[in-house]
């Protein structure tokens, strides 16, 4: 069966018209001969609306009845019966009365969509449930029925109702004193111009995101690859130079130009691992980028330029924003550059090249030797002594045949310098063999001149070889290098994100782990006090900064007291002490101080959150207790209120068993009311810690048949099996009395009257093991953890047995006598709640 098509007309804001709409396009379907029926129709009061659907086909609602009140729901059945062509559903974020079948219309809606039933409905922007806070800041009112935005992006077709606010005002007055439904205000107190405004862009900008990513799959199914510029999306390629930060905000303000324009930063990685971007400063610009509103991304490519108009075609740019080349003029002759060689391949992106004051200034440390010094050195020796003995071993040309075996020789001398110094020493040895073979090994002998043309040719091609392995040499161990130290830069870097993101003190291991690496005596990080301002030798006043974290001896109490100085920020330092670390290492350096940063502030948003939890939790316990003492303490009061009421009262005269009664109900509301109370002190105390419990050695078998003595003729129901030789258990004598009653209690109360429950215990170890056993309903694994929550009811449905404190805080007091309390399963069925309590 083909399943059927839904249509949604989206409304920009509460009273847009988009019932209307639906009517409108049901009137033209049923011109155009179809079948269409109305499911549910609301017309909230307006009469256009209200004609429109009187004049189509209605399936009568059916009515559904819970807790003594009567509400009309679509009656999915009878729909299903009818089976229409089209049927309208309107406002299908309603959640359905208990008993009306599905909780949600939506889900009524997908049953009529299985079942071949094309569906037009209506939503309006409010009920979207990723917008909920929004919506909730705008109008000031939180929707309690919201819709999925994925269900409303499957369907096939979105429409946009809109109107603007001074329309939507000239509508409701035209109908009078109804104003926008569901608003949740007053005709007179409705929403403003402003938070119409709102509510119109929210819909305007959810229905583009729509668009946008049908238009993504639509380009992907059809393989287009031109970027189509429906929107700005300003894209700014960063180098991990100090440029980038002008660059990102040179972008931004570009993309400020155009409302809903979308600003990338886009950094390409070399592909082979060398990357020569600064970790540090790219995570700086990353943060930059963030905090102006944009999205940061990585990407990897051997070919810069092709990379960046890759990423941005696929991202759909309009503008592509660069940095112009640091590269000199001597090497633009030999290659375009990043810059020229993107704007070559952008097409239709357009592509700003953007001076800054590194252009053409050479930035970065030099790069070192491949090779150490001392290796360099003993290639040149090689060079001076090795050739002088090779010369001596082939002696003088007796013959032609001395001029190839010497030219070999040299060679392989060429190579084997190459690889002990590198290219400067295989670069002179070639030169220097070159002219030795000239000069003792060709005609005219011990002169500069070479008679024999082969020869010449020979030379020149032993030259170029020699000439060329050294070099290639010199780059593969350049390469090995830099390998290994990407490598190591890449081991350390990932050693710092993991040292920020696990372990309880990440900014102590943080900076413990910088002093390892370049063996440091003490590494700080400083941080500036508040409210002082940067002068000339502020870095060098300890009475400026203050220590933030450090680790080591004698940390540096000001910037300038270090050997290095890392800045980080206007306020945030980094100070090194013990040595200075090599300038390559810098770049390492500067990206542990980033992290350094950003744990400083993780730390101090868990300290806030840490502080701010109990205010919460107590808010919490404070809101749920007003709410719990709106019904469960006023219904005994209002119970022993209207007993004594009654009997002072002069204009009814009660016999004596009234009177007992009245009596009867009076005294047992107020021990409802004095136990309520007390649960509700000592759930007070046993949060503040403040609890007084005095444990003692008790015999178990005593205190269980106290409290079975308590609870009165029910009590005798229960099956108490303890050994004989059980230990006694350490526990206070009143608390204990009070878990056993309460877990007890809840026992009978659940229990079969034919299967009572038992109580029974066993020693385990250095502890005493109370399990309290009923048979009854029980409570499924998954509520285990609820049952323990204070101010819950498993179910909700009981009202007159408390706030929901009981096992709450009877666990609390097992706790605060060192025990434990947990529930667990009976065999065959029903609840076993284990109390166990140390041994004496």
């Amino acid at each position: 069966m083909t399943r059927g098509e839904l249509r949604v007309y989206l409304g920009a804001a509460p009273g847009a018209g988009k019932t209307h709409r639906m009517l409108e396009e049901a009137h033209r379907r049923r011109a155009r001969g179809e079948d269409v029926v109305v499911g549910v129709v609301e017309p909230r009061g307006r009469s256009d609306t209200a004609a429109l659907a009187a004049a189509l086909e209605t399936v009568p609602l059916r009515t559904v009845r819970h807790l003594g009140t009567a509400r009309e729901e679509m009656d999915l059945a009878a729909v299903l019966a009818r089976s229409p062509a089209v049927v309208l559903v309107d406002d299908l974020a309603h959640t359905n009365a208990p008993g009306a079948g599905h909780p949600h219309r939506r889900q009524d809606i997908d049953t009529l969509l299985d079942a071949g039933i094309s569906v037009v409905s209506t939503v309006g922007i409010q009920h979207m449930e990723s917008l909920g806070d929004v919506v909730r800041r705008i109008t000031g009112t939180a929707r309690d029925e919201t819709v999925p935005d994925s269900w409303v992006r499957r369907a096939d077709q979105i429409e946009l109702v809109d109107a603007a606010p001074e329309a939507l005002r000239h509508r409701w007055a035209r109908a009078g004193a109804h104003g926008p439904a569901g608003v949740g205000t007053a005709p007179g107190a409705g929403l403003r111009d402003g938070d119409l405004a709102a509510l119109r862009e929210l819909a305007l900008l959810w229905l583009a995101d729509q668009v946008e990513g049908r238009l993504d799959d639509y380009r992907d199914e059809h393989g287009v690859s031109v970027a189509w510029q429906a929107r700005e999306r300003v894209v700014v390629a960063l180098a991990g130079g100090p440029e980038g930060d002008a660059l990102v905000r040179r972008a931004a303000r570009v993309a400020a130009r155009s409302k809903g324009a979308d600003l990338m930063a886009v950094h390409v990685a070399d592909g082979r691992g060398l990357a020569k971007a600064d970790p540090a400063v790219l995570a700086r610009q990353r943060v930059l980028v963030e905090n102006l509103g944009g999205t940061f991304h990585h990407v990897l490519g051997d070919d810069v330029p092709t990379a960046l108009i890759e990423f941005a075609r696929g991202v759909n740019a309009t503008q592509l924003i660069l940095g112009a080349g640091r590269r000199s003029r001597l090497a633009h002759v030999f290659s375009p550059g990043v810059g020229v060689s993107t704007l070559a391949l952008s097409g239709s992106i357009d592509v700003h090249l953007i001076a800054h004051e590194g252009v053409g200034a050479r930035t970065g440390p030099r790069p070192r030797g491949a090779l150490s010094r001392r290796r360099r050195m003993a290639g040149f020796a090689l060079t001076l002594v090795g050739l002088p003995l090779l010369a001596l071993g082939v002696g003088l040309p007796h013959d032609e045949n001395t001029f190839p075996s010497g030219l070999l020789l040299v060679l392989a001398l060429v190579t084997i310098t190459s690889l002990v110094g590198g290219m400067w020493p295989a670069l002179l040895a070639a030169v220097v063999g070159f002219l030795t073979m000239n000069f003792l090994y060709t005609e005219p002998y011990r002169t500069l001149d070479i008679d024999d043309p082969f020869k010449v040719l020979a030379l020149v091609v032993f030259l170029v070889v020699a000439v060329s392995v050294s070099v290639v040499v010199d780059q593969a161990a350049r390469r090995t290098r830099e390998a290994a130290l990407a490598g190591a830069e890449a081991r350390t870097l990932a050693a710092v994100a993991g040292t920020v993101l696990s372990g309880s003190r990440p900014l102590e291991a943080l900076l413990e782990q910088l002093r390892e690496t370049f063996a440091l005596d003490s590494v700080a990080l400083l941080e500036r006090r508040s409210g002082t301002l940067p002068g000339p030798d502020h870095r060098q006043d300890p009475g400026l900064w203050t220590v933030a974290a450090s680790v080591g001896e004698h940390p540096a109490r000001a910037p300038g007291d270090g050997d290095v100085d890392v800045p980080i920020d206007d306020s945030l330092a980094l100070v090194l002490g013990g040595r200075r670390p090599e300038a390559g290492d810098r770049r390492i350096i500067e990206a542990f101080a980033a992290q350094s940063a950003l744990a400083l502030r993780q730390g101090r948003l868990a300290d806030e959150a840490a502080a701010a939890r109990p205010l919460a939790e107590a808010d919490r316990m404070r809101t749920a207790l007003l709410a719990a003492v709106s019904h469960d303490l006023r219904a005994p009061l209002a119970s022993a209120k209207a007993s004594v009421t009654s009997l002072r009262s002069r204009e009814v005269s009660f016999g004596p068993e009234d009177q007992e009664a009245l009596l009867a109900t009076a005294d047992e509301s107020l021990d409802r009311l004095t136990a309520l109370v007390s649960d509700l002190l000592d759930m007070s105390r046993l949060q503040a810690g403040v609890l007084g419990v005095t444990t003692t050695d008790l015999p178990l078998r005593e205190s269980v048949l106290r409290v079975l003595d308590q609870l009165g003729p029910r009590g005798r129901a229960v099956r108490v099996e303890l050994p004989e030789d059980l230990a006694p258990v350490r526990a206070d004598p009143g608390l204990l009395e009070r878990v056993l009653a309460n877990v007890v209690d809840n026992a009978l109360r659940f229990s079969p009257s034919d299967r009572p429950p038992t109580v029974t215990a066993a020693a385990t170890g250095t502890h005493v093991e109370i399990r309290i056993v009923d048979h009854g309903p029980g409570v499924p694994e998954s509520g285990h953890g609820r049952m323990f929550v204070p101010f819950q009811r498993l179910g909700d449905t009981d009202h007159d047995t408390g706030l929901g404190l009981g096992l709450a805080l009877s666990r609390g007091l097992v706790q605060a006598m060192d025990g434990t309390m947990e529930p667990d399963t009976t065999p065959g069925g029903g609840l076993t709640m284990r109390v166990t309590l140390p041994a004496a």
